[in-house]
């Protein structure tokens, strides 16, 4: 809000009107909008189901292309999209075509059966993928 008040000149006959701008609240206004921001960003890296990962001694940071997630419940995500078994493939090929990297990240929760692995993981060589890798956390 802008505060105008008189100031009297230095011969007591004429004055000014001084304005001052308070930028208190517009400070207020923009932390809020960067609190929102920080919140809202965490949450959309995010972008498929929280499975635990199984752990591994040696693991390296890759950038990652395109991220099949199997959960506890063998339901699967192509990069957060939920898909089933019969259309796995056409999804992946449709992801792929749309990724710069031709690579495929398969997240799998820890009770994931090998079979299913095995079976994602050739789907994805056969859906176009040049690369496929598997997610694991870094043991403590």
């Amino acid at each position: 809000m802008a505060v105008g008040r008189w100031r009297e000149g230095d011969d007591g006959e004429g004055g000014e009107i001084v304005a001052e701008i308070n930028i208190t609240p517009l400070t207020d206004i923009f932390l809020v909008l960067l609190i929102i921001f920080m919140v809202t960003s965490s949450a959309m890296v995010e972008s498929g189901p929280s499975v635990s990962l199984p752990e591994s001694g040696s693991t390296s940071s890759e950038s990652k292309g395109v991220v099949v997630t199997v959960d506890d419940t063998e339901s699967l995500f192509v990069d957060g999209t939920p898909t089933d078994r019969e259309t796995l493939r056409m999804a992946l090929q449709s992801a792929i075509a749309q990724s710069d990297s031709k690579r495929v990240v398969l997240e799998g929760d820890r009770s994931v059966i090998l079979a299913d692995v095995v079976y994602i993981l050739d789907e994805a060589r056969n859906a176009g993928a040049s690369e496929v890798a598997i997610a694991a956390t870094r043991k403590q």
